[in-house]
């Protein structure tokens, strides 16, 4: 005999956000989410009276205001299954907009150790986005909320603290499995147009774009799948780090005087 589930899905992004008391009103306009949560920890000092949503699991979400702005920070996960949970959670509650802040490795010789990565669409190289759309969906960042991060990125960039870092934008490819990056695989994304490598982009970006929420992907180059080079002990991956949190904020001071003068 076959057993039958009472309901037609265990579990959905809204009994999630119940789950943690979670409300609409709760959160801010925009959503900053890193992976780490020393990440996250960055962006709650840069907040004015952060106020903890929850904490879940490994996962700790905080709202507070950054400049006057509605703003909401969630660690939200170092690999596409975790990301999965906290983005359900963000959109569920309805956030406006979302810029994922995260790390990556580079796939092209001229990218550095600190160098800036936007994606702008995603290769599926994960197990999450298999259930939620089919093989031919292309992730994609929203556009215009992207031109925008560009903008801002550049302009970050033309400051003699910036060091001579550069941005890139283009393809992310998306992988479970960082100790399975064998020639063949690495070439495959490559040659399907992959500028990086990372293990949440395309699984945030899909479902972002399943609850037509705009979202935009800004990332530090931490290594370099091509040359070999490793930077987590690089000072310069860890100042393009810190300036990926400042950047995305400079994004929504952006955003919000946009709207105003429109």
């Amino acid at each position: 005999m076959t057993t039958q589930m009472r309901k037609e899905v265990h579990m959905t992004g809204k009994d999630l956000m119940n789950m943690v008391q979670l409300r609409p009103k709760d959160v801010g306009k925009y959503a900053l989410v890193p992976g780490p949560k020393e990440r996250a920890d960055a962006i709650v000092k840069k907040m004015k009276n952060p106020v903890k949503n929850f904490s879940f699991m490994e996962y700790t979400m905080y709202t507070g205001q950054y400049e006057g702005i509605p703003l909401t920070t969630i660690n939200g996960g170092r690999f596409a299954a975790d990301t999965a949970i906290t983005t359900e959670i963000l959109c569920n509650a309805q956030v406006k907009a979302m810029v994922r802040v995260g790390s990556c490795g580079a796939l092209r010789e001229d990218i550095k150790v600190g160098d800036l990565i936007i994606a702008t669409t995603a290769l599926k190289g994960e197990g999450v986005t298999q259930y939620y759309v089919d093989k031919n969906f292309v992730p994609t960042a929203d556009a215009q909320l992207t031109k925008e991060l560009t903008e801002v990125t550049q302009k970050a960039l033309k400051s003699p603290l910036a060091l001579g870092r550069k941005v890139h934008v283009g393809c992310c490819w998306t992988t479970d499995c960082i100790l399975k990056e064998t020639r063949e695989v690495v070439g495959k994304a490559v040659d399907q147009g992959a500028i990086a490598v990372d293990m949440v982009t395309a699984a945030f970006l899909t479902i972002c774009q399943g609850y037509k929420i705009p979202a935009a992907v800004l990332m530090a180059v931490s290594d370099n799948v091509i040359t070999g080079e490793m930077g987590f002990l690089n000072p310069g991956y860890y100042m393009a780090e810190a300036s990926i949190v400042d950047i995305a904020l400079s994004l929504i001071k952006e955003l919000e005087l946009s709207q105003k003068t429109a």
